[in-house]
């Protein structure tokens, strides 16, 4: 008895304690450079911050925005007598004094080779965006004229240039870059490819563009820069381009055009091969909602049931992780690759960074890297609008790793903001995950639908 009651008071004091609970920011002291911040986390009282009421959600949810003046930033948070003291210091504005980075030419061109797999090669000399033209595998012979900041300028063709970072390239002492020969073009198609390969003597920089066709362009040929094109309607009739890829094996340049599937009026995703990508996992929590639940929790059970629902629908699902597990960008897309899925999709949960407002900040958004997907990405956020009453957080191009290195038609979906309150309570909920899955399968089978 006596137990019961010490536990009985414990439980007691333990319960009055814990009022509230900040998720964000994740310490109490911390340098934020940024106009302003945001408190995110949960209350189950009244809550204050600065002497101010803070808005509380029913689930006892919020999100508060605070703005922040150069120096130190005090910042009280009270409910009921407790309190909690956030110190915030953004950093004054440094302004630089080195002028911009001037481009540097050369006297004469250098040959340097690639010594990175898969280094990007760039429109511009930044290291970011959509500005990647291709991903170069190691011993690519590059022809390089002059330099910025961390990048070299590589000819392609007449006045048109690439960059790849200094750190993925080295000189080659003693070697002149002759132009490339096309020693022969071999056309072998078979059930799931067009295939074509290009024997050359050496490897060049290429780069693969969409439009009405499908163009290669391999740079630095003896006859300059040879082009190919795949019209893509003569070839795929009104059926969707589902995946392309293009890469040396020795000398050999192979381009693979994936043929689409014949599509089942009954079951237009039977027999697709699909792979589902729940982000995060294991120590990578993603982000955390404000009410203290993980993005790698609530994404792969959206993935579980996504699953079920495609392969109800007859498609056969790769899972890139089935359990709290941690998974690396590589490890996602080699997973996808080598399952050869025509399709991949990536879950996630929404967050923001320092300066945005996670009120005014609500719904789904899904992404896309290469123009075969946009349609793809358009309609899974038609069907998730539609029937979970989501705000439309628009289709956006955007480089992200696995959307842009697998083979596949390749889209990310942020399914909703795990800290913007309203949202946050959807994605705790059961049943909105199933509709969630139920909405993505949807706007698949919409895609493909419209092939028949």
């Amino acid at each position: 008895m006596k137990r019961f009651i010490l536990f009985l008071i414990l439980f007691i004091i333990g319960s009055e304690s814990f009022a509230f609970n900040i998720v964000y920011p994740k310490r109490t002291n911390i340098t934020i450079n940024a106009k302003s911040t945001f408190f995110i986390g949960s209350s189950d009282k009244p809550l204050k911050i600065n002497g101010q009421n803070v808005p509380l959600h029913s689930t006892g949810a919020f999100a508060y925005v605070v703005p922040l003046k150069e120096g130190i930033n005090k910042f009280s948070i009270q409910s009921e007598g407790q309190y909690q003291l956030f110190t915030i210091n953004k950093p004054a504005i440094k302004y630089s004094t080195y002028p911009p980075s001037q481009f540097k030419q050369y006297q004469e061109g250098k040959a340097f080779y690639v010594t990175t797999e898969n280094a990007p090669l760039r429109s511009t000399p930044i290291d970011a965006g959509i500005n990647r033209m291709a991903h170069l595998q190691r011993n690519i012979l590059l022809n390089i004229d002059g330099e910025k900041s961390g990048f070299y300028r590589v000819i392609l063709e007449n006045n048109k240039y690439g960059w790849i970072a200094k750190s993925n390239v080295k000189l080659c002492d003693n070697y002149t870059n002759d132009p490339a020969k096309i020693l022969s073009i071999e056309e072998n198609n078979d059930n799931d490819f067009y295939r074509y390969t290009f024997h050359l003597n050496k490897m060049v920089p290429y780069e693969i563009t969409e439009g009405e066709t499908l163009t290669l362009k391999l740079f630095n040929t003896e006859n300059g820069t040879y082009i190919k094109e795949f019209p893509i309607k003569s070839f795929l009739g009104n059926k969707k381009l589902v995946g392309y890829r293009g890469k040396y094996i020795g000398s050999d340049f192979v381009w693979e055009i994936r043929k689409p599937s014949s599509i089942n009026s009954k079951k237009p995703l039977k027999n697709l091969n699909i792979a589902i990508d729940p982000g995060h996992g294991g120590s990578e929590y993603g982000a955390i909602g404000c009410l203290g639940d993980k993005e790698k929790d609530i994404v792969l059970d959206i993935a579980k049931n996504l699953e079920k629902e495609l392969t109800k629908r007859g498609a056969n699902v790769i899972m890139t992780r089935t359990d709290d597990t941690y998974l690396g960008l590589k490890e996602r897309v080699d997973i996808t690759n080598y399952s050869d899925a025509s399709v991949f999709i990536s879950i996630h949960a929404n967050a923001l960074p320092d300066g945005a407002d996670p009120n005014k900040n609500s719904g789904t958004s899904v992404y896309y890297y290469y123009d075969q997907a946009k349609t793809l990405a358009g309609n899974i956020l038609a069907s998730m609008i539609t029937e979970l009453g989501l705000n439309n957080d628009k289709v956006r191009q955007a480089s992200f790793a696995v959307v842009r290195n697998t083979n596949a038609l390749s889209v990310l979906v942020e399914t909703a903001y795990l800290i913007n309150p309203e949202d946050n309570s959807k994605l705790i909920s059961q049943d909105f995950r199933k509709n969630c899955a139920k909405a993505i399968a949807d706007g698949v089978e919409n895609y493909f639908k419209s092939d028949m």
